[in-house]
Protein backbone atom coordinates (compact mmCIF):
# COMPACT_ATOMS: atom_id res chain seq x y z
CA UNK A 1 0.00 0.00 0.00
CA UNK A 2 1.32 3.41 -0.95
CA UNK A 3 0.99 6.22 1.56
CA UNK A 4 0.15 9.59 0.05
CA UNK A 5 0.19 12.88 1.95
CA UNK A 6 -1.21 16.09 0.44
CA UNK A 7 -0.31 19.61 1.51
CA UNK A 8 -0.57 23.15 0.23
CA UNK A 9 -4.28 23.80 0.53
CA UNK A 10 -5.64 26.99 2.00
CA UNK A 11 -7.96 29.93 1.55
CA UNK A 12 -7.48 32.39 -1.28
CA UNK A 13 -9.49 35.00 -3.09
CA UNK A 14 -10.77 34.46 -6.60
CA UNK A 15 -7.99 34.92 -9.11
CA UNK A 16 -5.35 33.70 -6.70
CA UNK A 17 -3.04 30.71 -6.90
CA UNK A 18 -2.12 27.69 -4.82
CA UNK A 19 0.26 24.80 -5.33
CA UNK A 20 -0.72 21.44 -3.94
CA UNK A 21 1.85 18.77 -3.20
CA UNK A 22 1.45 15.04 -2.74
CA UNK A 23 4.32 13.14 -1.16
CA UNK A 24 4.47 9.40 -1.69
CA UNK A 25 5.97 7.07 0.87
CA UNK A 26 7.83 5.17 -1.81
CA UNK A 27 9.15 5.71 -5.30
CA UNK A 28 6.37 5.41 -7.81
CA UNK A 29 7.81 4.66 -11.18
CA UNK A 30 6.25 5.38 -14.52
CA UNK A 31 4.04 2.30 -14.26
CA UNK A 32 1.70 4.28 -12.01
CA UNK A 33 -1.09 6.61 -12.97
CA UNK A 34 -1.02 9.61 -10.64
CA UNK A 35 -4.06 11.78 -10.29
CA UNK A 36 -5.75 14.63 -8.49
CA UNK A 37 -9.43 14.52 -7.56
CA UNK A 38 -11.64 16.94 -5.71
CA UNK A 39 -14.86 16.67 -3.79
CA UNK A 40 -17.14 19.51 -2.82
CA UNK A 41 -19.78 19.09 -0.08
CA UNK A 42 -22.75 17.10 -1.36
CA UNK A 43 -21.03 16.23 -4.62
CA UNK A 44 -19.24 13.20 -5.96
CA UNK A 45 -15.47 13.00 -6.10
CA UNK A 46 -14.40 14.22 -9.52
CA UNK A 47 -11.31 13.89 -11.65
CA UNK A 48 -9.19 17.03 -11.91
CA UNK A 49 -5.94 16.00 -13.55
CA UNK A 50 -3.56 13.09 -14.03
CA UNK A 51 -0.22 11.90 -15.34
CA UNK A 52 -0.37 8.58 -17.12
CA UNK A 53 2.24 5.86 -17.51
CA UNK A 54 3.54 7.36 -20.75
CA UNK A 55 3.98 10.77 -19.15
CA UNK A 56 0.96 12.30 -20.84
CA UNK A 57 -1.16 14.69 -18.81
CA UNK A 58 -4.89 15.23 -18.80
CA UNK A 59 -7.23 17.77 -17.28
CA UNK A 60 -10.89 18.17 -16.60
CA UNK A 61 -12.42 20.76 -18.90
CA UNK A 62 -13.27 22.93 -15.92
CA UNK A 63 -9.60 23.41 -15.01
CA UNK A 64 -7.90 23.23 -18.39
CA UNK A 65 -5.65 26.20 -18.97
CA UNK A 66 -5.62 27.12 -15.27
CA UNK A 67 -4.17 24.05 -13.54
CA UNK A 68 -0.89 22.30 -14.25
CA UNK A 69 0.10 18.87 -13.00
CA UNK A 70 3.72 17.85 -12.62
CA UNK A 71 5.87 15.42 -10.70
CA UNK A 72 9.34 15.32 -9.24
CA UNK A 73 10.44 11.71 -9.31
CA UNK A 74 13.54 12.40 -7.24
CA UNK A 75 11.33 13.66 -4.43
CA UNK A 76 8.49 11.16 -4.96
CA UNK A 77 6.20 14.17 -5.15
CA UNK A 78 3.24 15.09 -7.33
CA UNK A 79 2.18 18.72 -7.72
CA UNK A 80 -0.86 20.62 -8.86
CA UNK A 81 -0.32 24.29 -9.67
CA UNK A 82 -3.66 26.06 -9.56
CA UNK A 83 -3.94 29.54 -11.05
CA UNK A 84 -6.88 31.87 -11.66
CA UNK A 85 -8.83 30.12 -8.96
CA UNK A 86 -12.59 30.44 -8.91
CA UNK A 87 -15.11 29.97 -6.09
CA UNK A 88 -16.31 26.81 -7.83
CA UNK A 89 -12.86 25.30 -7.30
CA UNK A 90 -13.60 25.15 -3.59
CA UNK A 91 -13.33 21.51 -2.50
CA UNK A 92 -11.25 18.93 -0.70
CA UNK A 93 -8.46 17.91 -3.04
CA UNK A 94 -7.14 14.35 -3.02
CA UNK A 95 -4.07 12.75 -4.50
CA UNK A 96 -4.45 9.23 -5.88
CA UNK A 97 -2.20 6.56 -7.35
CA UNK A 98 -2.87 3.33 -9.17
CA UNK A 99 -0.61 0.93 -11.01
CA UNK A 100 -1.18 0.78 -14.73
CA UNK A 101 -2.52 3.08 -17.41
CA UNK A 102 -6.18 2.09 -17.05
CA UNK A 103 -6.89 4.37 -14.11
CA UNK A 104 -5.78 7.40 -16.11
CA UNK A 105 -7.98 6.25 -18.97
CA UNK A 106 -11.09 5.73 -16.81
CA UNK A 107 -10.52 8.82 -14.63
CA UNK A 108 -12.93 7.67 -11.96
CA UNK A 109 -12.29 7.39 -8.24
CA UNK A 110 -13.40 3.77 -8.06
CA UNK A 111 -10.40 2.48 -10.02
CA UNK A 112 -7.79 4.10 -7.78
CA UNK A 113 -6.55 2.08 -4.83
CA UNK A 114 -4.25 4.52 -3.07
CA UNK A 115 -5.45 7.81 -1.63
CA UNK A 116 -4.20 10.65 0.50
CA UNK A 117 -6.21 12.23 3.31
CA UNK A 118 -6.99 15.36 1.30
CA UNK A 119 -6.23 19.05 1.59
CA UNK A 120 -8.90 21.75 1.68
CA UNK A 121 -8.99 24.52 -0.91
CA UNK A 122 -11.37 27.43 -0.32
CA UNK A 123 -11.76 30.20 -2.86
CA UNK A 124 -13.74 33.28 -1.89
CA UNK A 125 -15.30 35.73 -4.30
Amino acid sequence: QVQLVESGGGSVQAGGSLRLSCAASTYLDSSYCMGWFRQAPGKEREWVSGISTDGSTSYADSVKGRFTISQDNAKNTLYLQMNSLKPEDTAMYYCAAQAGWYACYRRTASVFGNWGQGTQVTVSS
